[in-house]
């Protein structure tokens, strides 16, 4: 089996070297790039991509966008900065999720093993059926069913629930929920989306306070969970 390539967008040595060590000893293949620019010239061969935002060349919510252009790989931002409305403009510029520096191996291993599997998932185009334990979505006839029960959701609520689906184990934020159910004009009643994800919450999570598939990303937004 080949091993996944995986991109290191990184300007800064010590991290690339912990990066490409940590992913070689988990048997990826380690493709690096120091600089937008290059990671641009790069991308097209990996299955996967770890993207500092503070590049010397290009913004890296700028390379994100770039990436998301011509190609659906998973991306995975990996920086030091820690205030809500960048990671929120990553999120909603096409990344998959956003890890916050320092972190570990372990972390960013799972991270990784999640968007792999999301992107597996996202690619079955041809029946547009998404299975998460009990939880069935049929994109295709809409239909949603929870072990052998169907689920009756409200337009809305299937809407949203679809739009989660399609992004399967990726962080969505509120503001692309919002834009993509309600419209463009809706993109700050973040609680009105609370009113709804509590509503399809109680329609498909066994524990409604404890969610399994419809995870809350505090201060970012809603990730439909898949396991690692």
């Amino acid at each position: 089996m080949t091993a996944a390539k995986i991109l290191v967008v990184e300007d800064e040595a010590p991290m690339r070297l912990f990066l490409r060590t940590t992913l070689s000893h988990n048997d990826y293949d380690v493709l690096e790039a120091s600089c937008g620019v290059e990671a641009l010239d790069r991308v097209a061969d990996a299955a996967l991509v770890l993207l500092d935002l503070g590049l010397p060349d290009i913004d890296g919510v700028e390379v994100v966008a770039k990436i998301r252009d011509r190609l659906e790989t998973p991306i995975i931002v990996i920086s030091a900065r820690h205030f809500e409305f960048e990671k929120i403009e990553a999120l909603d510029r096409g990344a998959n999720d956003y890890i916050t520096k320092p972190f570990g191996a372990g972390e960013l291993l799972a991270r990784i093993r999640v968007a792999m599997r999301s992107r597996r998932m996202e690619s079955v185009e041809a029946t547009s059926l998404i299975l998460l334990g009990e939880l069935r979505i049929d994109l295709d006839n809409r239909l949603v069913t929870l072990g052998t029960e169907e689920l009756h959701l409200t337009p809305t609520e299937h809407k949203l629930l679809v739009v989660l689906a399609r992004r399967v184990g990726r962080v969505v934020s509120h503001r692309e929920l919002l834009r993509e159910v309600w419209g463009p004009e809706s993109t700050e009643q973040i609680e009105y989306l609370r009113v709804y994800m509590r509503q399809l919450r109680y329609k498909i999570e066994p524990e409604p306070s404890q969610p399994r598939y419809l995870v809350t990303i505090p201060g970012l937004g809603y990730r439909l969970k898949v396991d690692k």
